[in-house]
């Protein structure tokens, strides 16, 4: 099942900075029907938008995981009341456009590509896309069979299975628990007609934020979104629900399976978007995502890929994973490292290296329509905030060390960890206790 936006997102997230007005003219807001509207002129001619619906996750129970998955795939792939899939694919093939329906865990979005000489022709497809979707049934048992082959072959991925079981295990009962793409058994069930029903409760102005990347006229903008928002139903105004994640106490949650390798994950607490603490530690997490590479790879030799990434969203959390044969002595390794760091603090240079390139980094992914319209929805849902997007190179000039070394004291704490491997490897006792492990006598010493 196809995603524009992954919880998951290794350390570079899309709430990131647009090109500098030198480059693209003022962006601006409009209400339209009760809709926020956030355009980006291009200074290109391409066009871009996104049509998104809030909620993800939260908008469904866990025994109907991947419908909003199923729904936004159908949009395109089961045709619309005026054409059937191969009519209305042939359409767009013919002026090399494209539209796509994609979800994640905070939200959904339907999305438009295409050079502003052939908006005549791709707007209308879009608008149908969207309001008279056919969910065809022949069509639709087609993209559910090639939606359960692909979680059939997700369920192989021990990378896949371990931060899914993670992720279970960190939020059980909350709404982060369920994956947006369902599992074999709950997509197995959903039928052609309830799908397209939870399409319709779920599409409506209360929940609709419209991002456009793109030049068109003012004047010729507004009447196209009037004309399509005039189909949409009013619905109710939502509110995405916001949520904490700080463990208590450490956890190890044990999985047998045989791998050729362990597989471990740990989540731990991140702040939330939109409060002092967030820019200080996407600028932490990035440090430490180093110094964590370095200690466990190059100096310990423990595993190939040890990674720190920091997933954005509306539950904002970190993850700290290795592979390991030597999963006792990774653990001692990985908190140690966070101890010392709490004991000796990020350097002005840590952060001074961080910040350039980070800032570097984050413009050079900047360079496509579909990357700024990106980043200004998640900016909106995510941080509550579009223009996040455009001041966040200032916003993180803002940073000092001491603010680094405070979020990090402050949410890299209690750790839930999550197991896949050889049972007989792992002492639960060092993953849970609340002192950090003795290191072993073989460990260097750092």
């Amino acid at each position: 099942m196809k995603k524009l936006f992954s919880s998951t997102i290794l350390l570079f997230t899309a709430l990131t900075p647009l090109f500098t007005d030198a480059q693209l003219g003022q962006p601006y807001e409009l209400n339209i029907q009760g809709v926020k509207v956030i355009v980006q002129p291009s200074g290109n001619e391409i066009v871009e938008v996104l049509t998104i619906i809030k909620g993800g996750v939260q908008n469904y129970p866990a025994a109907k995981a991947g419908i909003e998955a199923l729904a936004m795939t159908a949009l395109t792939e089961c045709g619309t009341q005026k054409d059937d899939k191969n009519t209305f694919k042939n359409k767009l093939d013919k002026v090399s456009a494209q539209i796509n329906g994609f979800t994640g865990m905070d939200y959904a979005s339907i999305r438009m590509n295409c050079i502003k000489s052939d908006l005549d022709v791709v707007w209308p497809l879009y608008v149908d896309a969207m309001t008279i979707p056919k969910f065809e049934p022949k069509e639709f048992d087609r993209i559910k069979q090639d939606a359960i082959t692909n979680l059939k072959a997700a369920e192989s991925n021990p990378d896949v299975a371990i931060r899914r079981m993670a992720r279970q295990t960190a939020f059980n009962g909350r709404a982060y628990a369920k994956d947006p793409d369902g599992t074999v058994e709950t997509v197995g069930k959903l039928t052609a007609a309830e799908t397209k029903d939870y399409y319709n409760s779920i599409f409506n102005r209360g929940r609709m934020v419209i991002v456009v990347v793109g030049d068109i006229e003012k004047p010729v903008l507004e009447e196209r979104l009037k004309s399509l928002l005039a189909k949409v139903p009013a619905g109710t105004p939502f509110t995405v629900k916001k949520e904490s994640y700080l463990p208590a106490a450490n956890t190890l949650k044990p999985q047998p399976k045989e791998l050729a390798t362990n597989y471990i994950l740990g989540i731990t607490g991140a702040p939330q978007p939109g409060t002092p603490d967030y820019d200080a530690f996407v600028l932490a997490m990035r440090i430490f995502q180093s110094k964590h590479f370095i200690e466990v790879r190059s100096n310990q030799g423990l595993s190939y890929a040890p990674n720190v990434w920091f997933s954005d969203g509306l539950t904002p959390y970190t993850n700290i994973y290795v592979t390991t044969t030597e999963p006792n002595k990774y653990v001692a390794v990985a908190r140690h490292l966070i101890d010392k760091i709490k004991k000796e603090g990020f350097t002005e240079e840590d952060l001074k290296n961080q910040k350039t390139t980070y800032v570097t980094r984050v413009y050079y992914q900047q360079e496509t329509a579909s990357a700024q319209a990106a980043a200004l929805a998640q900016n909106e849902v995510i941080n509550g905030n579009w223009k996040r997007a455009i001041t966040i190179k200032d916003d993180m000039k803002k940073v000092t060390a001491a603010d680094l070394n405070r979020v990090f004291n402050k949410y890299i704490n209690n750790i839930t960890w999550a197991y896949q491997g050889d049972p007989k490897k792992v002492n639960t006792v060092l993953y849970t206790q609340k002192e950090t492990p003795t290191l072993p006598k073989e460990v260097k010493t750092f």
